[in-house]
């Protein structure tokens, strides 16, 4: 987040966490399920259009060793049919590439 915010301070604070994921107390996964956290969504999402997409969602990795759950792999799919880019990304770098490209074809 602060690579992005330095990096594009016109969109300072615009790229942010979708805190779905995690380990948590029974009682408090069963809560945030009644608000609407959905597993498999993407962990990152930018709100700007760019490339004749609607917007960036990141689902990231490790670097090494990270896979995909069947719930998220149909999230991305389900995005990029809506419109979105929606990547997965292994490690920090390539999340860095996705954006930079990404916001690049807005240009």
């Amino acid at each position: 987040m602060r690579w992005f915010d330095a990096t594009y301070p016109n969109l300072k604070g615009r790229i942010f966490a979708i805190p779905n994921g995690g380990h948590r107390h029974p009682a408090e996964a069963a809560r945030l399920k009644l608000e609407g956290v959905r597993a498999g969504v993407p962990d990152l999402f930018l709100p700007v259009p760019a490339g004749g997409k609607h917007g960036l969602f990141i689902e990231m990795k490790r670097e090494k060793g990270g896979r995909l759950s069947p719930e998220q792999k149909d999230w991305l799919t389900f995005l990029q049919a809506q419109g979105y880019e929606a990547q997965c990304c292994a490690g920090y770098f390539e999340a860095m590439s996705v954006v930079f490209a990404y916001l690049y074809t807005k240009e």
